[in-house]
């Protein structure tokens, strides 16, 4: 039977419509940003002390899917050559660029070093973004579609980017990606609330499984931005400095030191964004006299200060790094945008440690500026102030 003119175009029509829809469908799949299946680190690496040298050390488990090479299960240190990050501020806090190699000083333990290495933040950085999304902090999530952007814009293209959130687990959202999309799929995902329904928030034990999975391998400028109020759930810190130490014995939980050690040891930056007001005494003058001296002591006891808050500033004055006050600055995209134009103006020295690596511990570092350099007056430099050699470095 013969069809009307009118139907048989109208079923080819249709026809080549049907045709078309699943072309359509697989175009705006894969424009569709789809993350990975979120990961449980504390599943992935579980966690035990070495009776020998009393460090903490994270296997990975037999179940894991993450693909973590079974023989580097350690923590290390790329005690080889070490790296330190250091920025340059003229006295109006402009950023200093142009400088060189010969226009820097440096020592360990007193010894100057030979300075090997120099990179003006010229290779890709690695920056982990460290989210706390226990129920006290959850609404300041908000305004992570906002920070994803000013990443985006203020990151270079070759830069990847981490994506972590925690509450009473540690989930990776995101393993290190160039994909902005990616990024603010992830910072915009569902998987926050979710992390967020436990009523835990165990801030010290996410920082180290963190450092610990994701940087392990990576040289170069490395960062964690790490967003919490600061209150944990599971160390049990308390006004003696005493309870920043590993207790021995094989199960001896985490602890703080174990934290600063796994940072530091593999030459991580970390940038603490804390959702508490900045206390009165805490200012930047007081932090910057303070930076090679401990911070929890009986003196600071009567100072005002939350022991959270001072627990955290004294993390970053260990490892490297600099505490900002969301109330402060009232928005969370603007600091994001500082810490990521601070990383892109910074200064890597690297060199060979005179003195060899025998010995297991914290080295002190100090970097100056020659005199002789030709600068901003009133020109000042930050950095690290000590990295650590882990016992299994050796």
């Amino acid at each position: 039977m013969k069809l009307p003119v009118k139907c048989s175009v109208r079923l080819r029509r249709l026809l080549a419509f049907s045709l078309l829809l699943p072309l359509v469908a697989s175009v705006v799949a894969a424009q569709k940003p789809k993350l990975p299946r979120p990961r449980i680190l504390e599943r992935e690496m579980p966690l035990t002390r070495d009776a020998s040298t009393g460090e903490l050390r994270g296997y990975p488990s037999e179940e894991s899917e993450s693909g973590f090479p079974s023989a580097a299960p350690v923590i290390r240190s790329r005690v080889a050559l070490v790296e330190v990050q250091c920025t340059v501020s003229a006295s109006d806090g402009t950023r200093v660029r142009g400088l060189t190699k010969d226009d820097f000083r440096l020592w360990e333990d007193g010894a100057e070093q030979k300075i090997s290495a120099f990179d003006a933040a010229t290779t890709p950085a690695s920056i982990a973004l460290v989210i706390d999304a226990s129920p006290s902090i959850y609404r300041e999530l908000g305004a992570m579609r906002n920070v994803a952007q000013s990443l985006a814009g203020s990151l270079k293209p070759e830069d990847e980017v981490a994506v972590v959130a925690f509450a009473g687990e540690t989930h990776l959202l995101l393993p290190f990606s160039r994909d902005r999309n990616l990024l603010q799929a992830a910072l915009t995902s569902q998987e926050l609330a979710q992390v967020a329904n436990s009523s835990q928030s165990y801030i010290y034990q996410a920082l180290y499984l963190s450092a610990a999975s994701l940087f392990k391998d990576r040289a170069g400028r490395k960062a964690i931005v790490l967003l919490t109020d600061g209150q944990d759930s599971e160390l049990g810190l308390t006004w003696d400095p005493a309870s920043m130490l590993p207790s021995t014995g094989a199960n001896s939980p985490l602890a703080f030191q174990d934290v600063a050690r796994g940072i530091a040891g593999l030459g991580i930056e970390l940038h603490v964004i804390s959702t508490e007001p900045r206390p009165r005494t805490m200012t930047d003058s007081w932090l910057s006299a303070h930076r090679e001296q401990p911070l929890v002591t009986a003196a600071a006891r009567n100072s005002g200060i939350a022991l959270y808050t001072l627990y955290l500033a004294e993390l970053t004055r260990q490892v490297g790094g600099e505490l900002y006050f969301l109330r402060e600055v009232g928005n969370l995209a603007e600091i994001y945008h500082t810490i990521a134009l601070k990383l892109e103006a910074e200064y890597t020295l690297g060199y060979y440690p005179a003195a060899g690596v025998m010995t297991p511990g914290w080295r002190k570092l100090k970097v100056e500026l020659r005199q002789d350099l030709q600068g901003p007056a009133n020109s000042q430099i930050t950095y690290r102030t000590a990295y650590y050699v882990p016992a299994s470095s050796r």
